[in-house]
């Protein structure tokens, strides 16, 4: 069995991919398949913490195209991520890994309220970290809040969970003559704008030396084969 190829990263998913073939909200055969995969990359000896949008349940910059404020229409987003990271606690637990939910916008009385000593020792512990409600100021994306708590956390580099293998030239879907990166450098994603994640994201990276490993999450077990070095994927850094 390989080693993996990191020993702590922080997991990027969007919202949408909890919502499985539906339309919206949570699917809940698609959650138990994400947390087994966490669950098992636990097992196999790699700390955790995961970082999960809100867009399958609320979308604060649409809200906020109709008349709501930004602030307030972000602060919406960031409640519909602690709702997605409690289902996925509650799923990786079953998978018999512990899980704990830090949310960046203090609810005492729902979860733990983050904090990098916090976060820190339950990695140590082995739990899985599920960390919520972004960065809790608005304006920013979850890509963002993944790229930073993987810089505070000491994480060796963020996965970001797609529904393609990698960054194409083009939308793989639409252009059949797209082909897939295997290696890009930070600012090559920025000069190519390559939305994959957000320039914000990507700076950030770039300034914290951070890689960022894009791939699919289709398929059982894909986190794991990111991380032993065997899934298709593509390496921003």
């Amino acid at each position: 069995m390989s080693d993996p190829v990191y020993r702590r990263v922080i997991v990027k998913l969007s919202g949408e991919a909890l919502t499985g073939d539906k339309d919206f909200g949570i699917d809940q055969r698609t959650v138990e398949t994400i947390a087994a995969d966490l669950a098992a990359t636990a097992k196999f000896g790699v700390e955790l913490g995961v970082v999960v949008g809100g867009g399958n349940i609320f979308r604060g910059v649409e809200v906020s195209a109709r008349g709501v404020p930004r602030p307030v229409g972000d602060s919406m987003g960031m409640l519909a991520t602690v709702m997605n990271c409690l289902a996925l606690e509650a799923a990786v637990e079953r998978a018999g890994v512990e899980a704990r939910t830090l949310s960046a916008l203090a609810m005492p009385s729902v979860c733990e309220t983050y904090n990098r000593k916090r976060a820190l020792k339950n990695l140590a512990k082995g739990r899985i970290v599920l960390l919520a409600a972004g960065t809790g100021n608005p304006f920013f994306t979850t890509d963002t809040t993944a790229v930073l708590r993987a810089a505070e956390l000491e994480g060796q580099a963020v996965l970001k969970a797609t529904n393609v293998d990698g960054v194409y030239t083009a939308d793989p879907k639409k252009d059949p003559k797209a082909t897939r990166y295997e290696r890009l450098s930070h600012q090559e994603a920025i000069e190519k704008d390559l939305r994959v994640m957000d320039g914000a994201a990507f700076a950030l990276a770039r300034e914290n030396r951070m890689p960022i490993i894009v791939f699919s999450i289709a398929g059982k077990g894909a986190i794991e084969a990111v991380l032993r070095g065997k899934g298709r994927a593509t390496t921003v850094g």
